[in-house]
């Protein structure tokens, strides 16, 4: 075996030959797991060995090209076309850190979006020897020990009874300030280290409020409470004004997607910092909020004090701004100092399922039209039976102007619109005037019907989030074409 030499001079007429140090162009590469990130090699350089059979599903890769040091060295690799999955000898060079790191779909990764990290690398092709790479695998969680290599855990599946997809909208002004700014994310670290953050359990994202929001990392990039804390800690303060409201509707309008890691059936959260008052609008905000079906928490600090009244827009805007004006969606701190206490109670609200009432539900995310068949083969007194079964089914849904939303219309040969989704906002009032619709009598043509209510009840409803339910209430049979005008009625549901 050859060894790559360099002469030292000593003292006298001695020449000495001593090898060059591990690490450089002959070096054995060190070993490595597939979860093995870039932080965890604490070299400028590094030759190191990937392992074969890697599952690319669970590869957490952030940028292209030039990659967050949160990544797995094995993903950025295969990622970039280093190496295949069947693994291989790898070349990792440390970079300084870097804002935006891009997301890009590359050799079956796709790679995800960060906004800032401390520390980068990249990747180059390794030296390739008939040398074995020798030692314990690098692993995440504690440096070599010499010991059989065991088999790599799998990621922790978090608190499963707290199942919550949640965003932490923080205070970013100058209103807040750098040192306050700093103590707000120490006491959030503290909140999402308590939530069970986990692949089954909660998932967190951040925003920062200030001139303009911008998400610092979304649901889908860290499933592990130590990767959120890293995260939080690499939050850059923005300064600004405090436009809350503006950054709570960015946040229920583009943070809570499919694409960024929202989960189906889970409850969506925003938890909204406020260290003073908001200098905008914030009611808005919230009616938006609620209609994207996420449950908006404030955590307010700090309150004006009188003197300060005068610079408020809105005295009240806690209250405008949550979920529901109930005492459960607010949450106060007197300062960021001394905050641990707070922590416990808060994690309990963010984790109490059943009262997160702004959640989108069958219940509170459809629009129901009743189509009512007045003909004269009903009779009165059937009719009224009808009338009963409609207001059953009708108060088992949650009516409100951004819930449930219910509709009427009666038919015989003519058609007659008893009231429209946007006439009532109320159950009651939907009740009451169910009890109070006048039976028509005539004929039956159920087809023609269908068509007047698709036309002119969900018509102006076709841009609602909320989904569209037609149930017709008959006794037998049309006197005209039904199949056609449902098959209508279908397509224009798609």
């Amino acid at each position: 075996m050859s060894a790559a030499w360099i002469p030292v001079l000593c003292l006298g007429v001695c020449l000495l030959l001593l090898p060059e140090p591990a690490g450089s162009e002959g070096a054995v590469p060190i070993a490595i797991t597939c979860f093995t990130r870039g932080l965890d090699i604490r070299k400028e350089k590094a030759d190191v060995l990937c392992p074969g059979g890697c599952s690319l599903e669970e590869f957490s890769v952030f940028g292209n090209i030039v990659y967050a040091s949160v990544s797995s060295i094995c993903g950025a690799a295969i990622h970039r076309g280093v190496i295949s999955n069947s693994g291989g000898p790898v070349r990792i060079y440390s970079l300084p850190g870097r804002e935006n790191y891009s997301s890009v779909v590359a050799n079956g990764i796709q790679s995800q979006t960060l906004s800032r990290w401390s520390a980068s690398f990249t990747v180059t092709k390794g030296k390739s020897g008939t040398q074995e790479a020798t030692g314990q695998a690098v692993s995440t969680a504690r440096p070599s020990t010499g010991k059989r290599l065991k088999k790599t855990p799998e990621k922790k599946t978090g608190n499963k009874d707290c199942k919550a997809d949640i965003a932490f909208l923080i205070d970013g002004s100058f209103n807040i300030g750098q040192r306050r700014f700093n103590l707000q994310k120490n006491f959030v670290g503290k909140v999402a280290l308590m939530l069970g953050i986990g692949t089954e359990g909660p998932h967190v994202g951040l925003v920062q409020a200030s001139e303009h929001p911008k998400i610092e990392f979304y649901l889908k990039n860290f499933t592990s409470a130590k990767d959120v804390l890293f995260a939080i800690k690499e939050v850059g303060f923005r300064g600004g004004n405090s436009n809350t409201g503006k950054a709570l509707k960015h946040t229920a309008q583009k943070f809570f997607t499919a694409d960024a890691g929202v989960r189906r059936g889970i409850p969506k959260v925003v938890v909204v910092f406020i260290d003073g008052w908001p200098s905008d609008d914030i009611e808005e905000a919230g009616i938006v909020a609620r209609e994207f079906g996420v449950n908006v928490f404030i955590v307010s600090v700090a309150k004006p004090i009188p003197e300060e009244l005068g610079m408020v827009q809105d005295v009240a805007f806690v209250d405008k701004a949550v979920c529901r004006n109930n005492g459960f969606f607010s949450y106060h701190m007197p300062n960021w100092f001394g905050t641990t206490k707070y922590v416990k109670p808060l994690v309990q609200k963010l984790c109490t399922h059943e009262q997160m009432m702004c959640s989108k539900t069958c219940y509170n995310s459809v629009n129901i039209a009743f189509l009512i068949d007045g003909s004269s083969s009903v009779g009165d007194s059937n009719f009224r039976l009808m009338l009963e079964f409609v207001s059953n089914i009708a108060k088992t849904f949650e009516i409100s102007d951004i819930g449930a939303k219910i509709a009427a219309v009666q038919f015989t040969y003519d058609q007659r619109t008893e009231f429209t989704f946007t006439d009532y906002s109320t159950k009651e009032n939907v009740l009451a005037v169910i009890r109070n619709i006048r039976y028509m009598s005539g004929g039956t043509a159920t087809g023609d019907a269908i068509s007047f209510t698709v036309r002119n009840v969900f018509g102006p409803v076709r841009d609602s989030p909320n989904k569209n339910f037609l149930v017709i209430v008959t006794d037998g049979q049309s006197y005209d074409d039904v199949r056609g005008p449902a098959a209508a009625a279908h397509d224009a549901a798609k």
